[in-house]
């Protein structure tokens, strides 16, 4: 009976440890895809943070295979060939443009080779070639790159508390004016001085556009002197030109039409005279203006010829009268003309 027994439990401890054999040799095989159809690729890295043989691989988050061997390359660039062992039914996704990474599962977990599907456009790999690699960040580089980053900040600190310091004890421009009261009280009286003198600049602005203003007026005024004066030698030519009555008694020195025209021909030169030096008075102003240091700026940003438009106006007139001047001219030879041939 006991002999039974003992057989009974012997062949329970056999059972158990053959199933949990297959069991293993199933999984073992499920992971390294030992029964499944597969296909080999390479990738190159020159760092791979500790990756081991085995190592899996996933592809949009799901493992499609792992590492099948990790070696040297032996050749000058010393970089680390890792060959990754595939299901074939992700075949279709590995092309030449393909990127494997090195990452870690979570903060401090195993590493594992992720991925990148390749696009439609370009060739695929098939068995034994070689897809692109992207050098993995390490952990050392994280750590060396943010002790570079604290001592930057820390030397900044320290900078800034020594500027602080030196402002508080009154040195350098800043603190002398935040503690030196006589000096802050020069700049607020200084920054009053400006605002006074920017209100004065802005007034004498205010009255040179009035000026101008009047100018505008008074070469106006003076254009339509100049027409009534025009109009009236027009009257006097056309009272010639009409009859030799008139004619004659233009001819008849002494007489009175001869006074009228004599004297019309005096005020003509007369106001001839003052609209020419009216006209040049104006310019030289306008000129005088340009250079003026408070308002020579303001042509010059302005540009001679960027004018504004009371100033494009003013000088509208102002040719207008040139123009006027010109025929009062004409008017007064005619005048003239017709006087010396009367005698």
């Amino acid at each position: 009976m006991f002999k039974n027994l003992a057989a009974a439990k012997l062949g329970i401890f056999i059972f158990i440890g053959s199933a949990l054999l297959v069991i293993g040799i199933f999984l073992l095989g499920n992971k390294e895809a030992l029964f499944s159809s597969t296909f080999t690729v390479k990738a190159y890295f020159k760092n791979i943070e500790g990756l081991r043989n085995g190592a899996t691989v996933r592809l949009s988050g799901v493992d499609v295979g792992s590492v099948k061997s990790i070696q040297l390359t032996g050749d000058e660039t010393g970089r680390i060939e890792v060959q990754m062992r595939l299901l074939t039914d992700i075949e279709q996704f590995i092309r030449k443009d393909t990127k494997a990474s090195i990452q870690t599962e979570g903060l401090v977990g195993n590493k594992v080779v992720i991925l990148q599907v390749g696009t439609s456009g370009a060739e695929l790999v098939g068995d034994g070639g070689t897809i692109m690699s992207k050098e993995p960040v390490g952990f050392t580089e994280i750590i060396e790159e943010t002790q570079g980053i604290m001592a930057y900040t820390k030397e900044m600190t320290r900078n800034l508390s020594e500027i602080v310091a030196r402002v508080n004890k009154g040195e350098g421009t800043l603190g002398k004016i935040l503690n030196d009261e006589e000096l802050y009280q020069s700049a607020t009286q200084l920054t009053r001085q400006a605002d006074v003198s920017l209100m004065s600049i802005t007034d004498q602005l205010t009255q040179v556009t009035s000026l101008f203003d009047e100018l505008g007026k008074g070469v106006q005024k003076v254009v339509s002197n100049v027409d009534k004066v025009i109009a009236q030698a027009d009257t006097i030519l056309n009272n010639v030109n009409k009859g030799k009555g008139v004619l004659g008694s233009l001819m008849v020195e002494g007489s009175i039409e001869d006074s009228i025209l004599t004297a019309t021909l005096r005020n003509l030169v007369k106001i001839s005279e003052d609209v020419k030096t009216g006209a040049s008075r104006l310019a030289e102003n306008m000129e005088a203006l340009k250079h003026n240091w408070l308002f020579k700026s303001y042509f010059e940003e302005r540009g001679y010829w960027d004018k504004a438009d009371f100033e494009s106006n003013l000088d509208d007139k102002i040719l207008e009268m040139n123009e006027k001047i010109k025929i009062l001219d004409e008017k007064i030879d005619q005048l003239q003309k017709l006087q010396t041939g009367s005698r």
